[in-house]
């Protein structure tokens, strides 16, 4: 595992060595001569099904069962649903489902807007503009997390409740990941009244119905007071899995500046980070955990990333690029270092500027 502090930032290729401008070429007729990048109609079948059972069980319990603190429960076991149902519309939009576009529209819609409560529109765009410019300054809006910095020159910029965020980021940076889900559907709102995309209409009513159907469900099943805390607890969980789902990916990484020339395939090698497989983290976290191999090849099926990573890793080896792995507790170890580490040079610096 090779592991990078924030103070490891770079710019250039200057650190590693010069790069072919054919291997991502070299690298992508292997993956292709694995048929790694076919479309996997029978998998995503029983995922959707799967996915769609596990959704309608969770309604069938809400509306069978007259226990409160069951469905507190219940709250939880939907908020897992919903990530599932949100990994699905991620699959979606990067085509990795459907060959055909009106089918990838339809089915992100529902699974995005009407489900989630997020605008596939907006998702779509901003996710395109992280996979062109991941960790890169001013160019990946992943980094641009409301408080929480990742580089010293981003956190003196902070200031009021950002300031105070950013210099307590470390043990805040939890419990800020619960607020994730409600976030999304807060630039979703923002994103449908600003612009104008595509879908801006069918997306407004979609997300419309996903506000009013649920809360009136739940009102008629639970009560006011008792659909204030199902909701709090669903949506605070869902954006804990969401936000524990994508952090171990880039944060803590490598971050390169707006004018870095680094060629494609070190961009998406060295600001990424994958955790080590296995089923249960296959499920948690939608395929994310090989984030080096979906950066490289984004329409790629989630069912064959594990097979990638092989031809991946072998290749990294071959060019010596360092291929970052490690455990779920590992990545957020390096997470809450990575923090703490930006947050304590900017106090110290203010601490000598105080003095002098």
């Amino acid at each position: 595992m090779h592991s990078y502090s924030s103070e490891d930032a770079v710019s250039t290729t200057s650190l590693f060595q010069q790069p072919s401008v054919n291997d991502y070429a070299a690298l992508k007729q292997r993956i292709k001569g694995q048929g790694l990048l076919e479309k996997q109609p029978a998998y995503y079948t029983y995922k959707i099904l799967l996915t769609l059972m596990m959704f309608i069980a969770g309604l069938a319990f809400l509306f069978l069962i007259h226990n409160f603190w069951f469905q507190l429960l219940n709250a939880v076991y939907l908020a897992v649903v919903f990530a599932q149902i949100g990994f699905l519309g991620h699959d979606i939009g990067h085509r990795q489902v459907f060959s055909t576009l009106w089918k990838s529209n339809l089915v992100g819609l529902l699974c995005g807007d009407l489900i989630i409560g997020m605008s596939m529109d907006w998702w779509i765009e901003k996710h395109n503009s992280h996979h062109s410019h991941p960790n890169q300054t001013d160019l990946d809006p992943d980094l641009n997390l409301p408080g929480i910095s990742f580089s010293k020159e981003e956190a003196q910029n902070r200031r009021k409740l950002e300031r105070f965020i950013m210099q307590h980021q470390a043990m805040l940076f939890f419990p800020l990941l619960l607020l994730v889900a409600l976030d999304m559907q807060r630039a979703s709102i923002s994103f449908l009244v600003k612009e104008r995309g595509k879908h801006r209409l069918i997306e407004a009513g979609l997300m419309l119905i996903h506000f009013i159907l649920p809360v009136g469900i739940l009102l008629t099943q639970l009560g006011i007071w008792q659909t204030v805390v199902f909701v709090a607890i669903h949506q605070g969980v869902l954006g804990l899995i969401l936000g524990s789902a994508f952090a171990p990916n880039h944060k803590g990484m490598p971050v390169l500046e707006k004018a870095s020339s680094m060629d494609f395939l070190r961009r998406q090698v060295l600001t990424a980070r994958n955790i080590k497989a296995g089923r249960l983290t296959d499920f948690w976290y939608g395929g994310l955990n090989y984030q080096i191999e979906h950066h490289l090849f984004p329409s790629m099926p989630r069912n064959k990333l594990g097979a990638a990573q092989c031809l991946v890793k072998n290749f990294c080896r071959e060019r010596g690029i360092s291929y970052e792995e490690t455990s779920v507790a590992g990545s957020y170890v390096a997470i809450l270092r990575n923090l703490h580490e930006v947050s304590t040079l900017v106090r110290q610096e203010e601490g000598h500027t105080g003095a002098s």
